[in-house]
């Protein structure tokens, strides 16, 4: 896929969107969580861009809700799928469906959505959800204790790009790379000829290094997973609360898993753990066995009378001696059980093992008081300590590692199972809390919804009363006020547009014609001036002679005679209609004006009420679905029929009630 071929998708952008590892996939997808991921692209701008794509790719020229009222209709209904998401991503990943003339793309989702109303939403699978989020790459990993070394300028630019976690140093010889293997810990040559060479320290020759990146980094792969862990871990909790087939064994995975430390060291090994703490614990055990000696030596001095002859002390003085020469001489025996008591202290606390020669080493035979280090032993014990344990834990990163890079397209495949769930779990309990069905999307004109409920009254939805209605062509609808004129045309509105998504309709059963436009126009509060009158003359100019056979359109009017006085409102709509009828648009006018309307009308317009049943106990009662070919009857009608019928007017209510005949 062209970058730049995507709708809204400029140089720049493209620019932007080429940092991510594979784009097209992202938006083939709908990836808006990874589209986001590239510099300078918000989430709202990645959701359009895939949106982008997806028209792209069907040759949508999309436009569907061609006004602005079709376009809240179309927020509300996603606001209303998004609300029933867990995960962030699934609230995005949502924003890719849209409303689409193109059959191909409707049939695309639909054929998601009766997967997706499938399923079960089951509250244990949504609480495991909670922890599921899209597995993050980790920019900033960086290795200090090792490099790698080239003498070839061009494979060093390649080392610098493949493996940017290390240093990369270039030498000339072996000398060079012995001062290298002085500075790191490790030093992996990658040229062939460095084979053979002798130098002192841990140097590698791997000339297929850079095609094996965990080998020399498998902080790499350790770093990813630490980051992720827990969301790997709930993706698979998700798996087994929802029993979706894992892509790996979940077993071993989380075995794997629970060998990693949050900061991505290994843990859970004995040998490791053993020479980390003894590195760590070098200095005090020192101490303590120079404390263990002393404390010998000093216990010994004091239960011993020593006695020296005039001629010996005059001798030690003549030869300067010190109390070193005393302790050689009196106390040798006691010193060197103290000093083997310090060795074996140092030894024990730190379990030395291989290092135990150079421990035992970090005191001296020569008798002394106060027993003390040799501090060039102890630094070759830490050195010799330091390594053994990086030694170690490098050895166990890449087993860990090289276990875990195994199971890494296994990870992203369990957690983009888990929040896709989740954007399948969301249809499932928009369909349940609204009870909905699947519509039948039609080539020809027209629609007809039963029991159709709308979910975006301010009532309870149980609450809500269902609505049978049907118009094939234009037509006027007329009823009462406050008798659900407009709730009736936003659920008309509404059941098109998720039609036109793909997804259910809250409704018994529905069959809606395929349309390339929606035109929903809002009621107009109070009269425009003669600017704004034009400006919507205009619009409907347009929209009657832009109309084509192969971009059928819908027409939702609500009470547009209150643009301007009430004749000249019903003579235009009159004619707006005549010329709609005329393109075979579906159309549907609500108006107070519906009499007058039809007296201007040339043609032979259709007309449906929203009929009162009468008044009861002051509270009007009213049948929500409209009456196909039945002007509805006034509120004001209703009234004074109420009052002819409780009579004592002598003739005035009757009077009344008869010119509305």
């Amino acid at each position: 896929m062209e970058l730049e071929s995507v709708p809204g998708v400029g140089a720049k952008t493209a620019a932007a969107l080429r940092e991510l590892d594979d784009p097209e996939r992202a938006l083939s997808e709908g990836d808006v969580t990874t589209l986001a991921r590239a510099p300078g692209i918000s989430e709202g701008r990645a959701a359009r861009i895939a949106r982008g794509a997806i028209r792209a790719e069907h040759g949508d020229p999309g436009g569907f809700a061609a006004t602005p009222r079709a376009r809240e209709i179309f927020g509300e209904a996603l606001g209303l799928l998004q609300e029933r998401t867990v995960t962030d991503y699934a609230a995005k990943r949502l924003e890719t469906l849209y409303p689409s003339g193109v059959r191909e793309r409707i049939e695309e989702v639909r054929s998601f959505t009766e997967r997706a109303m499938e399923r079960e939403p089951d509250p244990d699978v949504r609480a495991a959800l909670a922890g599921v989020e899209p597995l993050s790459e980790p920019g900033d990993v960086r290795v200090r204790d090792r490099c790698l070394a080239t003498s070839d300028a061009e494979r060093y630019a390649e080392a610098q790009e493949a493996i940017p976690e290390v240093s990369v140093e270039v030498v000339d010889d072996a000398r060079q790379l012995a001062e290298l293997a002085r500075s790191y810990s490790t030093v992996v040559a990658l040229d062939e000829a460095f084979a053979g060479v002798d130098v002192e320290g841990d140097v590698r020759v791997e000339p297929d290094a850079l095609s094996e990146p965990a080998s020399v980094v498998p902080e790499r792969v350790l770093t990813f997973f630490a980051r992720n862990r827990d969301r790997v871990r709930a993706a698979a909790e998700v798996h087994r609360v929802a029993g979706l087939d894992a892509p790996c064994d979940l077993g071993t995975l989380a075995d794997a898993l629970e060998q990693l430390d949050a900061d991505g060291s290994v843990r859970g090994d004995d040998e490791l753990d053993r020479l980390s703490t003894a590195v760590d614990d070098l200095d005090a055990a020192v101490s303590t066995a120079e404390s263990v000696a002393n404390d010998h030596l000093r216990d010994a001095i004091e239960e011993r009378d020593v006695t020296i002859e005039g001629t010996d002390l005059l001798s030690l003085v003549e030869r300067g001696a010190g109390v070193d020469s005393l302790l050689q001489r009196e106390l040798a025996d006691e010193y060197a059980a103290a000093v083997e008591k310090a060795r074996d202290h140092l030894v024990d606390a730190l379990r030395l093992r291989d290092t135990e020669a150079t421990a035992r080493r970090a005191f001296p035979d020569e008798p002394a008081y106060p027993v003390e280090r040799q501090e060039d032993v102890v630094s070759r014990l830490r050195e010799e300590l330091t390594a053994a344990r990086d030694r170690r834990a490098t050895r166990r990163k890449r087993e860990l590692a090289d276990d875990l890079a195994e199971m890494r397209s296994d990870a992203e495949s369990l957690v983009t199972a888990a929040l896709e769930l989740d954007v399948e779990l969301a249809v499932a309990r928009f369909a349940a809390d609204f009870e909905c069905t699947l519509p039948e999307v039609t080539d020809e004109g027209g629609f007809e919804i039963e029991g159709g409920r709308s979910p975006l009254l301010d009532v309870a939805f149980e609450e809500v009363e269902p609505v049978d209605y049907g118009v094939s062509g234009v037509t006027v609808l007329s009823g009462v006020n406050s008798g659900g004129k407009t709730s009736t045309l936003d659920l008309v509105a509404l059941v098109t547009t998720l039609a036109h998504m793909g997804l259910p309709v809250p409704a018994e059963s529905a069959r809606i014609g395929r349309v390339a436009e929606l035109h929903y126009h809002a009621k107009t509060q109070g009269t425009l001036d003669a600017g704004a009158f034009e400006a919507t003359l205009r619009e409907f100019g347009g929209l009657v002679t832009d109309v084509a056979a192969d971009r059928p359109v819908m027409v939702l009017v609500d009470e547009l005679e209150s643009i301007t006085e009430p004749g000249a409102a019903a003579t235009i709509i009159a004619g707006i209609l005549e010329s709609l009828a005329e393109r075979e648009v579906t159309a549907v006018f609500v108006s107070h004006l519906a009499d007058d309307i039809l007296e201007a009308s040339d043609a032979d317009l259709a007309i449906d009420g929203i009929q009162a049943e009468g008044l009861v106990d002051g509270e009007l009662r009213v049948n929500r679905s409209p009456v196909k070919g039945k002007l509805a009857r006034s509120t004001p009608e209703l009234i004074v029929e109420k009052l002819a019928d409780d009579g004592g007017d002598e003739g005035f209510y009757s009077g009344l009630l008869g010119k509305f005949e």
